[in-house]
């Protein structure tokens, strides 16, 4: 990780999306369509059985992202999205399952 600069046009999104979202690959799923994208960041289950991401990257990217996460996967069934800013210095060099 590095540290953002200032003048960067990036945005860090934390999301947590809830519905049939466990065991049906959508984490790889995720983790497939950041690369294509560009964006940066993280995915991963939470106990609860939502899964939880933080996005990062331009706002068009990081927007087209969240777009793909209100769908999921095939054999996903997505019930919300929720999501929103976060504040960080911390850049990511890529986007992975963790």
């Amino acid at each position: 990780m590095k540290k953002l600069h200032q003048t960067e046009n990036v945005e860090t999104i934390r999301v947590r999306v809830t519905g049939r979202v466990q065991g049906v690959g959508f984490r790889a799923a995720a983790v497939r369509q950041a690369h294509m994208l560009g964006v940066t960041g993280w995915v991963r289950n939470d106990a609860d059985g939502s899964v939880e991401a933080l996005l990062q990257g331009g706002h068009d990217l990081v927007d087209r992202m969240l777009s793909w996460l209100h769908m999921g996967p095939p054999g996903a069934k997505v019930a919300e999205v929720d999501h929103a800013e976060e504040q960080t210095e911390r850049r990511f060099d890529r986007f992975e399952q963790i």
